[in-house]
């Protein structure tokens, strides 16, 4: 009996020190993830503000980093004269894991053709990009940087490409006080069935200009030149006048980058070949 009753105390003690092992791992892992987030916010900061803070255009790559949760919605005239709709538009989740360095998750596309086309996912792609060189509007108001995107032949119904992609892309911009230049150039390499889907050179130019805090009207040039597949030859382009609402501010820290970002556009074509018209495209962005 007296073994019992020494036992019992003796229980109370472990697990007592159990709990405060607990609490302590608890409490030091909890400092780990704060430290870790802290540290992460710092280097974004940082990082970020050695570029220049021009909004993300409608259609254009942008020359800088980003770390935003975006998504669009695009509406598309088919030569058929059918309404295709673009539900997210291959947008996602852009982080910047490292000193110059951003990554991206881009989330397959929801396609619904509103004819006798199948809707379904398109293809599921990441992007890495590497920024070379850079000014804030203090220092130069430019940037310049090389990216590459690859994709997954993940579309359901022929809504996706025949097989993977690699897009290697230079993308360059400068300030001009309130007015700004940025422009991308890249290509598009089927790993196979080169033959069927061909490559793409892909271009696009904006022009921004800041009015008020808050307001940035632009017009952007998207253009594609064909070379093989059933298209070789051939060269799209459409004229894109759009507006930017950048930025809504959560909160009134100057050190938190939390906003929201609206805007849209209309992609009109400008030649006698292309694929759609009318492409009206509304966006939504969040920085964090």
């Amino acid at each position: 009996m007296g073994e019992i009753v020494v036992a019992k105390p003796l229980v109370y003690v472990c697990a007592l020190v159990v709990l405060v092992a607990g609490a302590d791992i608890g409490a030091a892992g909890q400092n780990a993830a704060t430290e870790f987030l802290a540290s992460w916010e710092n280097r974004v900061r940082d990082t970020l503000a050695q570029q220049p803070s021009w909004p993300i255009p409608v259609v254009t790559s942008s020359s800088g980093l980003l770390q935003v949760l975006r998504t669009d919605v695009v509406r598309q005239i088919a030569s058929a004269g059918t309404d295709t709709w673009n539900y997210d538009n291959s947008k996602g989740f852009n982080v910047v894991p490292w000193y110059r360095v951003e990554f991206d998750v881009l989330a397959p596309p929801y396609i619904q053709h509103n004819s006798a086309a199948k809707d379904g996912f398109g293809d599921f792609s990441m992007l890495l990009k590497y920024r070379l060189a850079a000014g804030n509007e203090s220092h130069g108001d430019y940037s310049v940087s090389f990216a590459v995107t690859g994709t997954l032949p993940t579309g359901s119904y022929k809504n996706g490409s025949l097989a993977d992609t690699v897009s290697p892309t230079v993308c360059a911009g400068k300030g001009f006080g309130h007015f700004d230049v940025q422009s991308t150039v890249g290509i598009i390499l089927p790993t196979g069935d080169t033959a069927k889907l061909g490559r793409a050179v892909v271009w696009n130019a904006v022009g921004q200009y800041q009015v008020g805090k808050l307001l940035w009207p632009e017009i952007e040039s998207n253009a594609t030149f064909y070379h093989g597949g059933p298209n070789d030859g051939r060269v799209q382009n459409f004229v894109t006048p759009g507006l930017m609402v950048s930025k809504f501010k959560l909160e009134n820290d100057p050190r938190n980058r939390l906003a929201l970002i609206f805007g849209g556009g209309m992609q009109i074509a400008t030649t006698q070949f292309h694929s759609y018209n009318h492409g009206l495209i509304l966006t939504a962005r969040m920085l964090f």
